[in-house]
């Protein structure tokens, strides 16, 4: 790999596109990368998607070449803008982004919301609900069950069409840091079984202890719990693509995340929460009142 990386790094960097004739992953099924087989090295598929992103590259449908051989193809992503680069609202390229179709975070997500366990007719509040499209993981992992959803984002637009998704749920168009401000309190959101927060609390302006305070203090019940979502990844020419980038670095530097992760799981284990910290493409904080039971059954 210390030589095939640098080699395709600059043929993807000449001609955009590159195909190499390797053994064929499948052959090599129960083998380790860099293990010998007939056929020459093994490397997984995963070693092959891994390096394409690493190279900012699409992995293509591979080819057959010859008997234990299948030729591999990159091609480099598109120069497009990130889909959030235009804002969040209906009419952006942000609303063609479907993240339950990410099979690692649909699982987690699901596991976080069992964790949190609300009762049939308990409330949810959802904090920058966008579209709406991650609510769809609650009937997934509460079959049956009857919440009472309230979503609530600054863009109207998104909410128009979340309304169209979920037409019993509720939604109001709410900055989330008026919730600590107590001239601006709205006590009418009342309290909630459950908190759910994806990609919202890094957003900028967003003050992170402030609104885990003010959800802590005025938003649950006694045995409520978040489930919060912090974003690892980044969507390239219509491609999931691993790791924070932080302004002006080229490579990902989780430095930020981690440190708003450990924030966030201070402040909740600090006022008597058990947190748990899963995922990888969006890490997700969940936090459950430290006398509550960990339910069973929480994978899909």
């Amino acid at each position: 790999m210390s030589v095939l990386l640098p080699a395709v790094r600059a043929a993807l960097s000449e001609r955009g596109e590159v195909a190499l004739t390797v053994p064929d992953p499948d052959a090599g099924v129960g083998r380790y990368a860099g293990e010998t087989t007939p056929y020459g090295l093994h490397r997984p598929w995963q070693v092959w998607a891994d390096l394409a992103d690493l190279l900012g590259a699409h992995l293509l449908t591979p080819d057959r070449a010859g008997e234990g051989r299948v030729r591999v193809r990159l091609r480099t992503y598109a120069s497009v803008p990130a889909p959030d680069a235009g804002g969040y609202g209906a009419g952006g390229e942000w609303a063609r982004v479907d993240k339950l179709e990410d099979p690692v975070f649909l699982f987690t997500l699901v596991e976080a919301l069992r964790r949190v366990n609300p009762s049939d007719g308990g409330r949810v509040l959802a904090l920058g609900v966008n579209g709406g499209r991650e609510l769809d993981a609650l009937p997934l992992a509460f079959p049956g069950r009857s919440l009472d959803v309230l979503g609530v984002d600054l863009d109207e637009t998104a909410l128009a069409l979340a309304r169209v998704l979920h037409p019993g749920a509720t939604f109001r168009t709410l900055d989330v840091n008026t919730l600590p401000d107590p001239a601006q309190h709205r006590p009418e959101l009342g309290r909630f079984d459950l908190v759910l927060a994806l990609s919202l609390l890094q957003s900028p302006g967003v003050g992170l202890e402030n609104v885990l305070r003010a959800l802590r203090r005025e938003h649950l019940t006694p045995t409520g719990g978040l489930v919060l979502g912090f974003p690892n990844a980044r969507y390239r020419d219509g491609f999931l693509s691993y790791g924070a980038r932080t302004r002006n670095f080229t490579r990902p530097d989780l430095s930020l995340l981690l440190a708003d992760v450990a924030a966030a799981r201070r402040q909740l284990q600090k006022h008597g929460f058990k947190v748990f910290v899963t995922g990888k493409y969006e890490l997700l904080v969940t936090a459950i009142p430290a006398g509550m039971p960990t339910p069973r059954g929480l994978e899909l």
